[in-house]
């Protein structure tokens, strides 16, 4: 009779009437043994030979504990120290067989060390630990869960504006590619609450959910929202249906790839020009860029209209939408239109003349 069972990790077991024969695939966790793994091994071997090595002087030769390992330690050492006492012939093979062991031990704890240092793989433990660390110290940061294509994409702009993000991937190669860049990642499955609370889910300022299973982005939001009320969840739907659930689990915002790549193409056949600038503002290919800042209570501007409040006078920036608490969104404010404490107000203009303006609402 033969049959195959497959098993977890992608092992394999085969079995026939005479024999059976077990693939372990996904070696990391078979006997592919890494640097670490070798060192703690030798240590381990080490640890078990001096336990071994007294208990056998204490059996043979009727010594005390101290002086069994005693002679075990000057024995695995070769520091060729006297015996406390003759040793019988017993103890002669006993003390040959825990020299051959202690010399193979030190040879393969030996070679372990080295390869522990030369391969960097403290350096790795030391920049991980660091790198926990600063995740921990991070507050009002932003969360992508899922570093493909459109992940990659909300990474680069993130870094190029300089805001503080952290990314959640549970796909080995990408996580080394993320530590060689030097990115804040956490490893393992966005959709477990251990892994989010790592990526300081509770301080986060909003969550970028760009995984490629929708029901997954829906768990997430689900358990995002949970664990922070207040955060803003920007989730990824491929199909028009997917963003009714996405909303009713808790994201704030639902984005969909593929029909906003669809209109991009449709505005570039229409009107090429109106494209390119749009593209070109986006990259901030002009010198211009964009914001938004909430008016605060004690902001100069507060109960002045446009006109009065001097802002593009003053700075040179321009109100192009205005959002009133509640409300939606007013596109292209006239000069009358008036601000108030808790609005916020979306401005158009060079980065100075940006960070100037927030810089006084602030």
């Amino acid at each position: 009779m033969n049959f195959i069972l497959p098993n977890r990790r992608n092992s394999v077991l085969y079995c026939n009437d005479h024999s059976c024969l077990i693939f372990l695939g996904g070696m990391k966790n078979g006997l592919d043994f890494t640097p670490a793994r070798k060192l703690k091994l030798g240590l381990f071997t080490a640890l078990f030979l001096l336990l071994v090595g007294t208990a056998g002087f204490m059996l043979i030769e009727k010594m005390g504990p101290l002086e069994g390992l005693y002679m075990t330690i000057i024995t695995l050492s070769t520091v060729g120290f006297g015996e406390v006492a003759p040793l019988h012939s017993a103890g002669r093979i006993f003390v040959i067989i825990l020299i051959v062991c202690g010399v193979v031990t030190a040879t393969f704890t030996g070679s372990a060390i080295g390869q522990f240092v030369i391969e960097g793989e403290l350096r790795n433990i030391l920049g991980r630990r660091k790198m926990e660390t600063d995740i921990k110290k991070l507050s009002k940061h932003f969360i992508i869960a899922g570093y493909g294509r459109v992940g990659r994409k909300v990474g680069e702009e993130y870094l190029r504006r300089k805001a503080p993000f952290v990314v959640i991937e549970n796909n080995s190669q990408v996580c080394s590619e993320l530590e060689s860049a030097r990115i804040p990642f956490v490893s393992g499955h966005a959709t477990e609450d251990e892994i989010l609370m790592a990526a300081g889910i509770e301080r986060a300022r909003a969550l970028v959910s760009t995984l490629p299973s929708e029901a997954d982005n829906v768990y997430l939001a689900l358990t995002a929202r949970h664990m922070n009320p207040n955060l803003y969840i920007i989730a990824r739907a491929d199909q028009p249906e997917g963003e009714k659930k996405l909303k009713r689990a808790g994201a704030n915002s639902v984005v969909s790839p593929h029909i906003l790549g669809g209109i991009r193409m449709a505005m570039a056949s229409l009107r090429p020009n109106v494209m390119d600038f749009m593209q070109m503002t986006a990259y901030e290919a002009t010198g211009l860029g964009f914001e938004e800042v909430q008016v605060p209570s004690n902001c100069r501007f507060s109960g002045k209209t446009l006109i009065d409040s001097g802002i593009k006078a003053e700075f040179g920036v321009t109100v192009i939408g205005i959002k009133k608490p509640g409300q939606t969104m007013q596109i292209n404010p006239p000069p009358t239109a008036k601000i108030e404490t808790g609005d916020i107000l979306v401005l158009v203009g060079a980065y100075d003349k940006l960070e100037q303006v927030t810089a006084t609402m602030g």
